[in-house]
């Protein structure tokens, strides 16, 4: 599959952003490109023209895009109902509002395939998708369920390009900690960095900019396909 992830260091790292903005860079060059996002979770939906719903932001992507949104570009979307509970939407139908632990039981299952199934289709339509993670993709105590990172990653075959936000500070530990406790599989298939809202005179980061090209260098950056 042609394309790629953006995983982010944190929540709010600015991965929809960055993917949208490869989605119109892509589109400007004269690609065919879908954006993706195996699961969501978020209230703030976007009605596809068959009137169903998905995230948001791959409705934005899917206009950077230049293309039709559909469910496709987001399988499975969670709409949170309470601090354990949240309406679990599978290709842009409702399927009730499970508490976590029974999500994690009884339909991760049915997510899974809805995720293979959308990137299946993607793929004979498009010249490239770009992936958006959720979160972090080193949860340690989440990765035997993250859809969103690792599953599709490991489902699409594709290199990963990981954001982090210097203005949280601590970017440094931000990427050599999540590089560090990705799977080892999951480490190679990094194939590269970008530190997110950096201002002021980039002079001032060109140690920053050495130490991360040292500590956390990209391992496949030559196989990369974009």
């Amino acid at each position: 599959m042609k394309g790629l992830i953006v995983w982010g260091t944190t929540s709010d790292a600015g991965k929809s952003y960055i993917v949208t903005a490869l989605c119109r860079a892509l589109a400007n060059r004269g690609f065919s490109v879908a954006p993706f996002k195996g699961q969501n979770m978020s209230n703030n939906s976007y009605i596809t023209a068959e009137s169903l719903e998905i995230g948001r932001s791959q409705g934005l992507q899917a206009e950077a895009c230049r293309t039709e949104a559909t469910v496709d570009m987001n399988p499975v979307l969670l709409k949170p109902r309470s601090d354990r509970k949240a309406e679990v939407i599978i290709r842009g139908i409702s399927s009730g509002s499970p508490q976590a632990a029974d999500y994690r039981t009884k339909f991760i299952p049915m997510a899974k395939e809805a995720i293979q199934t959308s990137l299946r289709r993607l793929e004979k339509d498009y010249n490239f998708i770009i992936m958006e993670g959720a979160g972090s993709p080193a949860e340690i105590n989440l990765m035997d369920s993250d859809l969103a990172n690792l599953y599709t990653a490991e489902t699409a075959e594709v290199p990963a390009v990981l954001v982090a936000d210097i203005e949280r500070g601590g970017v440094f530990a931000q990427l050599f900690g999540t590089q560090q406790l990705l799977p080892p599989g999951h480490q190679e298939r990094l194939a590269g960095v970008i530190v997110n809202r950096f201002r002021g005179d980039p002079a001032l980061f060109t140690d920053g900019v050495n130490w991360i090209e040292e500590n956390v260098s990209p391992r496949r950056a030559s196989q990369a396909r974009y």
